[in-house]
């Protein structure tokens, strides 16, 4: 009896010290919620709503060369939906009707930013009664580029975006509360990196992240640093297990602003996001903090 009543015992204090941990979890979650949660999520029910939806391939009045990876990536990728390729005086007229969805390019600007710094998003987006552009239903939200930045440094990442908007797609469905609460950052938690190769942009990293000797005592795993034009041929033979870097960040004629970091695999699974203010201390590109967050 007595070792009954001692089982008890550790059962109520193991139970006890479990509600504390979820009890604080709940209250981080909700503190996240207020601080990080994007008030243009898509619900549920818009969610079904795009299901049945045809997606509008938004083309760039003037980038001819987006034009030409985006419809490359879409004609190849997309099994989503139905879809059709429009001009941006077609999306005006469509933008406001919910049978449609909208994949398309937004000039959009954060909070605490320096002035004048803004960004370009690839965003996919339900039709719907919004004053804004930026205030439609959003599904997925990937950053791009900078605003006016003409450098196309991004091609080797289309492929897989489009594939991850898909993936994205199904997740919110699933995890609509736990997507909410930490945005892109829901997906930094699952992958292991053990038997990957990693691909890194060299024009990508940033000054304390840039050799092979600079990386290896903090990233024991395998990688490669290669140049954008060596990277796009590795990719378009679809390489098993194998990862690579996507960066956003400023051109030299900016330097301030955030940077973006993501690594994404060629079936278009996202293992890692993260965005930071670029400082002097804490400068430009795919650092050491970024490594030892993945090791």
């Amino acid at each position: 009896m007595k070792k009954e009543i001692t089982d008890l015992n550790i059962s109520i204090s193991e139970i006890g010290i479990k509600l504390k941990k979820y009890c604080f979890i709940v209250i981080l979650g909700f503190f996240s919620l207020g601080t990080f949660a994007n008030p243009r999520l898509a619900t549920k029910e818009q969610i079904g709503m795009f299901k049945n939806s045809k997606t509008c391939i938004v083309l760039d009045n003037v980038n001819i060369t987006y034009n030409m990876l985006i419809k490359d990536a879409i004609q190849k990728y997309w099994k989503s939906t139905e879809y059709e390729f429009i001009d941006q005086p077609e999306f005006e007229k469509r933008r406001s009707n919910s049978k449609y969805s909208f994949l398309v390019v937004m000039k959009e600007v954060f909070d605490k930013d320096p002035a004048g710094v803004s960004y370009n998003f690839i965003n996919l987006v339900l039709g719907g009664p919004a004053d804004d552009m930026t205030n439609m239903p959003e599904l997925c939200s990937i950053p791009l580029s900078y605003y006016n930045d003409n450098n196309l440094n991004y091609g080797y990442a289309i492929p897989a975006i489009v594939k991850f908007m898909q993936i994205h797609v199904k997740n919110l469905e699933r995890r609509h509360f736990f997507i909410s609460l930490k945005g892109l950052k829901f997906y930094n938690w699952f992958e292991n990196y053990n038997d990957k190769v990693l691909i890194l942009n060299q024009n990508m990293m940033a000054s304390n992240a840039n050799t092979v000797e600079k990386i290896k005592p903090i990233y024991s795993n395998k990688f490669k640093i290669l140049t954008t034009s060596e990277i796009e041929k590795e990719l378009s033979t679809s390489p098993v297990n194998t990862l690579f870097n996507f960066h956003v960040g400023p051109t030299q004629n900016t330097g301030v602003g955030k940077c973006f970091e993501m690594i994404f695999d060629v079936e278009g699974n996202l293992y890692y996001y993260k965005y930071r203010m670029i400082t002097n201390v804490n400068t430009d590109g795919f650092n050491l903090k970024d490594f030892s967050r993945i090791r």
